[in-house]
């Protein structure tokens, strides 16, 4: 099946209805934010962009799960063969390259933990996979915010980790190399940033 903005939307359509939840907005913001940054880089597609944004949660169709929403997007993905949407499925969640710095639970059989590890491990991350976790780290379900404030909202909700001040060091690494590429601040493309954060 073809990755096309129609089945993108029809797919995130179907998911909503399986599983409501504000994780459905959340993805659409992370959609045209990856779509506005990409759009400044030469060596990015800002429309296919938009659609790997559009599905990085697209597992969450399965129900409220933690970690195992990330296996069951790879598989809803490679069932349709949509490849590089299936990686960033795993990959928007291990912005470093370790199994370990996981911050939510690994409800998943043992042999599906085995082959994440695997994954995450041996993945060829390109700037697609880059902008995805980038992008996560920018959006609410209410609208794009500051990073700090995401990172805030994702502290709460899954508490403190080993991992949690790197996750964030890395995010904001990835933040200054699209700064560099698009040759303003991100934030500058984000309508609405500044309201929604401070709300």
């Amino acid at each position: 099946m073809e990755l096309t903005l129609q089945t993108a939307n029809e797919a995130l359509l179907e998911a909503s209805r399986l599983n409501p939840g504000p994780w459905t907005d959340h993805s659409r913001y992370v959609a045209t934010a990856c779509q506005n940054i990409a759009a400044r880089c030469e060596n990015l597609s800002a429309d296919y962009a938009y659609l790997l944004g559009l599905l990085h949660d697209i597992g969450r169709y399965a129900g409220v799960t933690s970690e195992r929403h990330l296996i069951d997007g790879y598989r809803y993905c490679m069932e349709r063969g949509w490849e590089k949407a299936a990686q960033i499925c795993i990959s928007h969640a291990f912005m470093i390259q370790d199994i370990e710095s996981s911050i939510g639970k690994f409800d998943v059989s043992e042999a599906d933990y085995q082959f994440m590890k695997d994954f995450v491990k041996t993945a060829r991350y390109d700037d697609y996979d880059l902008l995805v976790q980038l992008c996560d780290s920018l959006a609410l379900p209410t609208g794009f915010c500051l990073l700090e404030k995401r990172f805030v909202d994702v502290t709460i909700r899954y508490g403190v980790h080993p991992f949690t001040i790197p996750r964030w060091q890395k995010i904001l690494s990835i933040k200054d190399y699209f700064e560099e590429k698009t040759g303003c601040s991100i934030y500058d493309l984000l309508p609405g940033v500044i309201e929604n954060s401070f709300r």
